[in-house]
């Protein structure tokens, strides 16, 4: 089983699992790609929130299949043609999907969702992602290889309550730029409570506000007690979590 993961700077995270490509947030006008977004061709397009700056480059992937809420799948179809959407109306929060060689369970994330700069025009709820090559049960599974990716989020009870102990992340990635998100201490707090092995920051530096010291992200996440290994990566660098 194949399962590599490619950050692609903000939000935007490449995820292979064995044949099976997704693509999370496309958003490649952010200062730590070089990547076009040409060059990824997703089978599967999830998409956390209806802000700008995680649906940028939605137009780019008319034959992925687009996994969000109803209100985010519904706005795709009506403005950029996608039709493909899974179950026609998207799913929602605790719902799990089958994506080809993957599992997608759409989680909760604390955060706004107006789409583009319509504040009342809304998105549904905003969310997370966790992948996982085999299907999330309430039996443990040593063998299954998992990825959460947060969202646009907070600091939330549901981290430690539903997400560790039922869909066992092996991988976070999580918000660390602040001000619009968790900063590096709370984000450091979220990869404690879902007990992830390697923790990742996103969504910082791609805008004024947002810029941080990832050095800081890594010393909080030390701070926690937690095991996991604080990963800072590069714009377009794979991480392979398993193989």
């Amino acid at each position: 089983m194949t399962f590599e993961l490619t950050w692609h700077g903000h939000s935007t995270w490449a995820v292979t699992v064995d044949d099976t490509e997704l693509l999370i947030d496309p958003f490649f006008d952010n200062p730590k790609t070089d990547t076009s977004p040409e060059e990824l061709d997703p089978d599967y397009l999830l998409l956390t929130h209806g802000h700008a700056d995680h649906i940028g480059d939605v137009d780019r992937y008319e034959g992925a299949t687009v996994v969000a809420t109803p209100e985010l799948a519904g706005y795709l179809e009506d403005n950029f043609g996608h039709e493909n959407a899974v179950g026609g109306m998207g799913m929602n929060l605790g719902g799990t999907v089958e994506c080809g060689d993957a599992w997608v369970t759409m989680v909760r994330a604390d955060h706004s969702n107006g789409i583009e700069t319509g504040y009342g025009t809304s998105a549904g709820m905003p969310a997370g992602f966790v992948i996982s090559d085999k299907k999330p049960t309430q039996e443990a599974d040593a063998d299954a290889t998992t990825f959460y990716h947060a969202g646009d989020t907070s600091l939330h009870s549901e981290m430690k309550d539903v997400i560790a102990p039922f869909l066992e992340p092996d991988a976070a990635a999580v918000p660390a730029g602040d001000h619009f998100t968790m900063g590096p201490a709370q984000a450091a707090v979220a990869v404690d409570w879902v007990d992830a092995d390697v923790a990742f920051p996103m969504h910082y530096d791609t805008f004024p506000p947002i810029e941080i010291d990832t050095d800081e992200f890594v010393r909080e996440v030390k701070a926690t007690g937690s095991d996991a290994e604080a990963v800072v990566l590069d714009g377009d660098e794979r991480y392979t979590l398993a193989e």
